[in-house]
């Protein structure tokens, strides 16, 4: 299933300050390179021909490392939120038009090595109009978030997360584009909120992983990461 993927690298990254006060969270350097570059690299190996950036706070570092990703082996786009900030789940909806009917959406500090594409194959079997990847967690590495009951995501919280969620969003997800249709472009909207009412009414097909994920998001997750690439390259 060849999809574009959306990577969400509009945030401010606080948890990584003062490092995040001069360059955005996509380009502070893991295993002596930009963490994009492993990003971008771990999609181009997994099949994926095209990203598309939604960027914001410093975006145009992003621009400047990384161009057009013919260095990466994949082709790079990019979409700002425009003059207001629009949130993750409302500059994804800005940006359908330009992602088309089905699309992936990662966010920009994971960095998730497994079968991205038995989760595209599993999308297109299912026919729901979303899919979210997710790790049986048990609070180990983060927050639990997702219920599941039979391959469906059936609750979903990142405020309000109850005993029954054992598992949590990996970080990878496909959509329809008519999951967003209803989301104003206009607007903030938070992905998590649109997540609740996919799951809320039956419409968030669930793919379980088993590798764990990393992220770039906090010191701790940096060196985790770290640790893992320098490894993987041994």
């Amino acid at each position: 299933m060849n999809v574009p993927v959306a990577i969400l690298a509009g945030g401010l990254a606080t948890r990584l300050r003062p490092v995040t006060q001069h360059m955005p969270k996509a380009i502070v350097p893991v295993a002596g390179r930009p963490f994009v570059f492993h990003q971008l690299e771990l999609l181009a190996r997994n099949g994926f021909l095209e990203a598309v950036f939604l960027i914001g706070f410093m975006g145009e570092k992003i621009v400047e490392a990384v161009g057009d990703g013919s260095a990466f082996g994949i082709k790079v786009r990019y979409m700002t939120d425009g003059p207001g900030l629009l949130g993750t789940g409302g500059a994804i909806a800005r940006a359908v038009p330009q992602l088309g009917n089905s699309f992936a959406v990662l966010y920009g500090d994971s960095y998730l090595d497994f079968d991205y594409q038995a989760a595209c194959r599993h999308f297109e079997k299912d026919g729901r109009p979303a899919l979210m990847t997710v790790f049986r967690n048990e609070g180990r590495w983060d927050t639990s978030n997702v219920a599941l009951l039979d391959g469906e995501v059936v609750a979903y919280s990142k405020i309000a997360p109850n005993p029954q969620m054992k598992h949590i969003d990996y970080g990878f997800s496909l959509f329809n584009s008519s999951a967003f249709a209803s989301v104003p472009t206009d607007r903030a909207t938070d992905l998590a909120v649109i997540f609740e009412r996919l799951a809320a009414s039956g419409n968030l097909s669930a793919f379980e992983v088993h590798q764990r994920f990393y992220e770039a998001g906090s010191f701790s997750g940096l060196q985790e990461l770290e640790a893992y690439l320098s490894g993987a390259s041994r």
